[in-house]
């Protein structure tokens, strides 16, 4: 016997709503930074858990310029923009980065301040992102490409770190390919 097919179809918003909340709680439960694993091995140089966690911040911080330059870019975005920029910023506090907490419209990618150890990235991302395209369809599939990406570099490093920082990454992971996928469908 057949079943009829479903005569409710659930439409896009809903489903992106889901989408959104399922990583927002994933993100709720997985973010936290403290680990309870030593931060340094006896040679007293950092350890790969403690370098995986700067470089998760230092990137994080980089995408959180490209945010801010997008929002500076096409303030018409930023009811959109400025939830996905908020995770983003709490990835970076999550990883043990720094940066600036104040209107995501106001702000421009000098302005945010970053943490010592992520300044060099810090420059070279935010010359990266002073060139944002002027079509906003543009700039958002950029912005889209880049949580993609570095969704992408997270899972693949996931088998390099130990239990804490692993699922940490994973939980970023998640959320940031969940961006791309928001950022993907909002543009069509």
């Amino acid at each position: 016997m057949q079943y009829p097919p479903h005569s409710r179809t659930l439409s896009g918003p809903r489903r992106r709503s889901l989408l959104a909340s399922a990583a927002g709680t994933a993100l709720l439960a997985g973010c936290s930074h403290g680990s309870g694993e030593s931060e340094e091995s006896t040679g007293g140089s950092p350890s790969l858990t403690a370098r995986a966690r700067a470089r998760a911040a230092r990137e994080s911080e980089g995408l959180l310029q490209r945010y801010d330059a997008v929002l500076a870019a096409h303030p018409a975005a930023a009811e959109r923009l400025r939830p996905l920029r908020a995770e983003v910023l709490r990835h970076t506090e999550a990883f043990g980065g720094t940066a600036a907490k104040g209107s995501p419209a106001s702000a421009s990618p000098s302005s945010a301040s970053v943490s010592a150890s992520a300044s060099a990235s810090a420059s070279a991302s935010a010359s990266s992102s002073a060139a944002v395209p002027v079509d906003e369809k543009e700039a958002v599939a950029q912005l889209a490409a880049a949580e993609r990406a570095l969704a992408e570099r997270r899972t693949a490093a996931l088998l390099d770190v130990p239990g804490e920082l692993a699922r940490l990454l994973a939980s970023v992971a998640a959320a940031g390919a969940a961006h791309a996928y928001l950022l993907t469908e909002g543009a069509r």
